[in-house]
């Protein structure tokens, strides 16, 4: 049997390779169907109303020949998994690591992705958190111009080969977190309004028309794509991308309440966790609320809130929304109470933004980092905190991405300072449309204030090349210090329960102006994380506490421990005395 939903055309065929159409048979809600059985690898499209051009499936498994081409049929049954001793892995006391394929490794494959996992057990990392691999129209992008949700981009690897990656991620002991994009379609490829009301007509969002929520078959379009990537690719969560883009007006239960009831339910069925976790701008921990208390029920959220004030103390920049976080207490604010816009007045947004989190909420529901890919990629020359900070700068960074309060996430590469830009870029075909972004970009920096001379173009091939990682960097120097300490932070991590305590009394934080710079305190239950931002030495009592990472610069002078300018030092109880 084959179906699809297309209430638009009054004619709707199945056409496949040297075989007759077949005319398709259609419900009253709008559903069409054929007994037709097709097998694994069998191509198929639709041919809509009286026209003649084939049109791939919206729910296709796979586009063998590209986001135009005819579908393919995928058989998730037929993969040997190996996984089956896999529980899951919850959120709580963990490490994300996020990674797009196609830069991960000279390859950007889903098969050469494999061999770094090991690279990614030694420093700690329990989760990875893939950018979006759903099809998209050209070879190579970001992944957030996808427009067939159920298919894996050829270019990767296709199904076959991210099943092999999550299987291989498992048998290492790290779960896979995929990025979803439900909030709009990519805009080469989208052949969704042909076959139905997919996006709504006249209502926008910053990357193009909204889909429509109000439409009970793509609400389920959504959810049936959510819990395929968890029950057929047997991966552990989703991260959804720009949930505040997500416009559900008229709907008793918001999108988001609703994936999240039945991704519940189906991990019951599974027998293993399932994480959500939302990217949101809008600072409101109703995306973490449990159900039953008016919330969506989210596992986590990112927090942009740290990144900017991390961003800030670390670089001194203060442009545009950086604005607000050069505050004295942007640090200690958002260390103690997860944003730091709770219903202050943003500068940036120009009113009141945010609401408090509950106390009572666990501080691993934010995913906190200093890095990521959109604060990289949207600057522009896509430059990463490396290219401005040295050695010493990039340490402080790696403490206080490890030790703060919330999940630590970091973006790949960071771990040993990668030298590579991670800058924005696209392979459209259509010439119109890679110049089209080429200049909406250069507009977009230029009225940020920013020199688009810097701005590299999308389409050039080696915009992408040059955003690969090169892993011969690893073993090399201040990269090879640098990645020794991220090792060494994670496995303290595991080993200092205070670290991963998620209580809000177990939290404490004080900054104050140093010399040419500024000193933070912050406390992790019997924990102290001392960071010295100044010019000068930073003498601290302390309390008969030692220093547990050995490989930051500190020293005992007269019973007082001294924090080096530039540098961090975390104390704590003589662990071995117990």
């Amino acid at each position: 049997m084959i179906e699809v939903w297309a209430p638009r055309p009054e004619r709707v065929r199945l056409r496949r390779p040297d075989a007759a159409d077949v005319e398709l048979s259609r419900s009253a809600d709008g559903w069409w169907s054929a007994d037709v059985d097709l097998g694994p690898g069998d191509r198929y499209g639709f041919v809509l109303g009286d026209g003649d051009d084939a049109r791939p499936d919206p729910r296709s498994r796979r586009q063998p020949d590209g986001v135009h081409g005819l579908s393919a049929i995928d058989d998730p049954s037929s993969f040997a998994w190996t996984d089956q001793a896999w529980t899951g892995r919850p959120l709580a006391g963990g490490i994300i690591y996020e990674l797009h394929i196609g830069t991960f490794t000279s390859a950007g494959t889903l098969d050469a992705a494999i061999g770094r996992l090991d690279h990614l057990v030694e420093l700690g990392v329990t989760h990875i958190e893939l950018l979006p691999v759903n099809a998209f129209n050209g070879t190579h992008n970001w992944g957030y111009d996808g427009v067939l949700w159920y298919a894996v981009q050829e270019s990767y690897g296709g199904p076959d080969a991210y099943r092999r990656f999550v299987d291989a991620a498992h048998g290492a002991g790290l779960a896979v977190i995929q990025d979803v994009v439900y909030n709009h379609l990519g805009p080469s490829g989208n052949y969704l309004p042909e076959y139905g009301p997919y996006l709504r007509d006249g209502r926008r969002n910053t990357w193009g028309d909204s889909v429509n929520l109000d439409e009970d078959a793509v609400r389920e379009y959504i959810i049936g794509n959510a819990e395929m990537w968890l029950r057929d690719f047997h991966v552990d969560g989703l991260r959804l991308d720009a949930v505040h883009a997500l416009h559900d007006d008229d709907s008793p239960v918001h999108i988001l309440g609703e994936i999240a009831d039945r991704v519940d339910a189906l991990g019951t069925h599974l027998g293993r966790p399932l994480t959500l976790i939302a990217e949101s701008d809008m600072n409101d921990p109703v995306m973490i609320l449990p159900r039953e208390a008016g919330g969506h029920g989210m596992t986590a959220q990112w927090s942009d809130d740290w990144h900017h004030s991390v961003h800030v103390a670390l670089t001194g920049e203060t442009v545009g929304y950086y604005a607000d976080f050069d505050a004295l207490d942007a640090v200690p604010k958002t260390w103690n109470s997860g944003f730091f816009h709770d219903g202050t007045y943003s500068s940036f947004r120009g009113r009141e933004h945010g609401r408090p989190i509950p106390a009572e909420s666990p501080s691993w529901r934010l995913v906190t980092f200093a890095q990521d890919h959109d604060q990289i990629g949207n600057r522009a020359a896509g430059d990463r905190l490396s290219a401005t900070l040295d050695a010493d700068r990039l340490a402080v960074a790696a403490v206080l991405t490890l030790t703060a309060p919330g999940t630590p996430m970091l973006f790949m590469g960071e771990e040993w300072g990668a030298s590579t830009p991670w800058q924005f870029f696209t392979s459209h075909p259509e010439p119109e449309l890679a110049e089209a972004t080429a200049a909406g970009r250069k507009q977009e920096f230029a009225e940020m204030g920013w020199d688009e001379d810097l701005v590299p173009d999308p389409n050039d091939p080696a915009t992408f090349l040059r955003s690969k990682l090169d892993w011969t960097e690893v073993g090399e120097g201040d990269h090879a210090r640098l990645l020794a300490l991220y090792r060494e932070l994670g496995r303290l991590r595991r080993s200092v329960p205070d670290l991963t305590d998620p209580r809000l009394t177990a939290r404490g934080a004080g900054a104050a102006e140093g010399e040419g710079g500024r000193l933070y305190d912050l406390q992790r239950a019997r924990a102290r994380v001392l960071v010295n931002l100044s010019e000068a030495p930073w003498r601290v009592e302390p309390n008969g506490d030692v220093v547990w990472l050995e490989t930051l610069p500190s020293r005992i002078v007269d019973e007082l421990l001294v924090v080096e300018p530039n540098s961090a030092v975390i104390v704590g109880p003589d662990l071995s005395s117990g």
